[in-house]
This record gives structure tokens, C-alpha cells and sequence, in this order.
């Protein structure tokens, strides 16, 4: 009833457990960004802005992963790079509270996190050109015919990410659904801010995402994987 077009998750209630409850309570003034809302729990007030220089203390390469889950990818990426720096978009208070227990247990300094739906995030809380990567590993397919429209890469997305990638960027998607993969794929190649970084119908997986729970369960169910990548054009 806020926002004029379908968000790409459901919010739900359902309660943290007690370990994830201890970790919000001590952990998110740590790690969690504070971000002005609109009306809807999870929006991003028009005109929020946050400093990537300010927030991490440094001038580093930035990789933004939307719809971070439960961690899994960006705390290893993060434990692997320490010379670049994390953010992790999610709407599920539960999941950013695992990855902030798990940042923590790996004395990540490197990681900050947003509770934020994110196409807005995309579009008022980041500056514009300010990241180097964006990640979007198995996004929610919402395979049913009746629910597609829910789906995240639409024709309104590729703006929004080159508007937060700085030129030369790099998108890098994957999913365990074809008619996602293909619907991705449609788009990207619509969209004059973006060119191809692969050879052939899918890019190579990218060796720098640790296998997910999401992964693993599309494979057991005989789904081929399927990476893409972009690069923002220059200009």
C-alpha cells in the first residue's frame, strides 16, 4: 500500500531466535546502517545518503550484495578481501542478524549492513558511481506465472544498478531458475548501460561466490545453474 510497484519479497513476522535476538541486540549498532525511512518498515527516504568513506573508515573498492540472506557469500567473500569493503542489502532482520554473529566470529572489519529494500537502496541511500561490484545471487524467483511481476530484474532495475556502479563496474547475477536466467539475461541486453562480460549463452561461475545453502538446493533438484555478468559502460 506505500510504494507503486511490487516489492520483490513478502514481509514477514515471524520471530529471530534467541541467538539472533542476543545478536541485534548487541551487535547492530556495530554493523547495521541507520537508514532514514519512508512510510513502509524496510523504505529508503528520498534524499538518504550514506558516506562509503565515513562508514568504513577508508577509501576502498565497494561490493554490494542485494538480498545478502543469511550471509553466507558476502562474510566469506569478506574473510577473503580484506582490502575491499561489504555491503549487505536484506530485508529479513533475521538473516543480517546471522551475518552479523558470523562477522563478527570471523573478526570481519570490513562488512556493514542495510535493512532496506533494494531498489531503494539502489536509488537514494548509495552515491552515485560509488560501487565496484553488485552481487545478486539467487534473487527470489517467484516462479509462479501470477507472481512474475514480483521479480527484481525488470526493465525499471538495470537503471538503478548504473546508477550506484561507478563506470566499469561489474553486475554479477545467478540463479537456479532458466525463465529467470533468460528473463535476466533479456533485460541486461536491452539496456544500453550495460555490455556483456561473457562469451556464449551464460558467463562462467564466478569463483569468488562460496556454495549457498540456495545452491546447493537447486542443484539437488536437477536445476542447472546460471551465471551473468554486466559491466557498466563507460559514460
Amino acid at each position: 500500500m506505500f510504494r507503486d510497484r511490487p516489492v520483490s519479497f513478502v514481509r514477514r513476522s515471524g520471530r529471530m531466535s534467541d541467538g539472533q535476538e542476543r545478536a541485534w541486540a548487541e551487535l547492530s549498532d556495530r554493523y547495521v546502517l541507520t537508514v532514514p525511512r519512508d512510510v513502509a518498515a524496510t523504505s529508503v527516504a528520498r534524499g538518504a545518503f550514506v558516506d562509503p568513506v565515513a562508514v568504513w573508515g577508508r577509501d576502498a573498492p565497494l561490493v554490494v550484495e542485494i538480498g545478502s540472506g543469511q550471509g553466507h557469500a558476502i562474510v566469506h567473500a569478506a574473510t577473503t578481501r580484506p582490502d575491499v569493503d561489504f555491503l549487505a542489502v536484506e530485508v529479513f532482520r533475521a538473516g543480517l542478524a546471522r551475518t552479523m554473529r558470523d562477522v563478527a566470529t570471523a573478526g570481519a572489519t570490513n562488512v556493514r549492513m542495510a535493512e532496506a529494500n533494494a531498489p531503494e537502496a539502489l536509488e537514494h541511500l548509495l552515491p552515485a558511481g560509488s560501487v565496484d561490484e553488485l552481487w545478486l545471487f539467487f534473487p527470489d524467483p517467484w516462479h509462479k506465472n501470477k507472481h512474475t511481476k514480483r521479480r527484481l530484474v525488470q526493465p525499471d532495475f538495470p537503471p538503478l544498478a548504473a546508477r550506484a556502479l561507478r563506470p566499469g563496474g561489474v553486475l554479477r547475477m545467478a540463479t537456479d531458475w532458466e525463465d529467470y536466467a533468460l528473463q535476466m539475461r533479456a533485460v541486461l541486453d536491452d539496456d544500453d548501460a550495460f555490455v556483456r562480460d561473457f562469451e556464449g549463452e551464460w558467463a562462467p561461475r564466478y569463483d569468488g561466490r562460496v556454495l549457498t545453502a540456495f545452491e546447493q538446493k537447486g542443484r539437488r533438484a536437477g536445476r542447472d545453474i546460471r551465471d551473468l555478468t554486466y559491466v557498466r559502460r563507460e559514460g
